[in-house]
């Protein structure tokens, strides 16, 4: 970069002070905070983010320095905010996949549901069939929390609550409903992945060789301690000597006598 493009000594001081104010802003709103999904919290988290990438870049630009700031998710997640303040409504957009494990179970169920039902069309004989009998059926949240039932395998799942200034038309977009969602809309998500399991286990192996290490330093001890006590029966360990049978110290060698 060449000097003249190079951000001034003021600007990059500009920058720090605003990443101190927007840190005390987001100490505010945590404290503040309504709940857990406290928009004021998620706004608050937004602002110190841009603070914080601002000011590595203008840092980085004049003086080729980096700080120690990492905002989680930051650059594969959603981008900040920019929809109403106060949403008046909200679109919510689900996802979840599955894997049919047990396509014998899947249309067991579907069966089970067309026996109750006299006047449905025979569809349980295949997989497709099926499926669009329960989901049919059972809630969405039914199916989640009783997919093992169904033959079904949960795969990674998220929920996104989207901002929109106004209600849409009826059947307006019935068509392509998933086609126009805006992340800067996003006014809070919730992920479900077997990769964050994944993440909680090597964490807890990190944990179990940790603990693995101490307890073989325990045992080392205790093989060292097992040593010494073979070679010092009478466990004097501390180098001194043992008292004589009149409860006074042995004393080593000869008295030393007088002229």
């Amino acid at each position: 970069m060449s000097d003249a493009a190079q951000p001034t000594a003021a600007e990059v001081r500009a920058a720090a002070e605003a990443v101190k104010t927007a840190l005390d802003r987001h100490l505010a709103a945590v404290e503040r905070r309504s709940g857990e999904d406290d928009p004021a919290v998620y706004d608050a988290f937004n602002q110190l983010a841009a603070a914080a990438e601002a000011y590595d870049e203008l840092l980085y630009d004049r003086y080729d320095e980096v700080t120690p700031f990492e905002i989680p998710g930051a650059d594969d997640s959603l981008p900040p905010y920019t929809g109403p303040e106060e949403p008046s409504v909200l679109s919510v957009l689900i996802r979840r996949d599955y894997a049919v494990a047990e396509p014998q179970r899947l249309m067991a169920q579907a069966r089970r549901v067309e026996a109750a039902d006299e006047e449905g069309a025979a569809a349980s004989g295949t997989v497709h069939g099926a499926l669009g009998l329960l989901f049919g059926e059972f809630e969405p949240d039914e199916i989640a929390s009783r997919h093992k039932e169904f033959g079904l395998e949960e795969g990674d799942s998220t929920l996104w609550v989207t901002a929109a200034e106004e209600t849409a038309e009826p059947g307006e977009w019935l068509e392509a409903p998933f086609e126009q969602v805006d992340p800067q809309r996003v006014v809070c998500r919730f992920d479900v992945s077997a990769v964050f399991d994944d993440e909680f286990d090597d964490d807890l192996d990190a944990d179990e060789e940790d603990l693995d290490a101490d307890e073989e330093d325990l045992d080392a001890d205790e093989e060292d301690l097992d040593t010494d006590l073979e070679t010092d029966p009478e466990g004097d360990l501390d180098g001194e000597p043992d008292p004589d049978e009149d409860g006074e110290p042995a004393r080593l060698g000869a008295d030393r006598r007088g002229p």
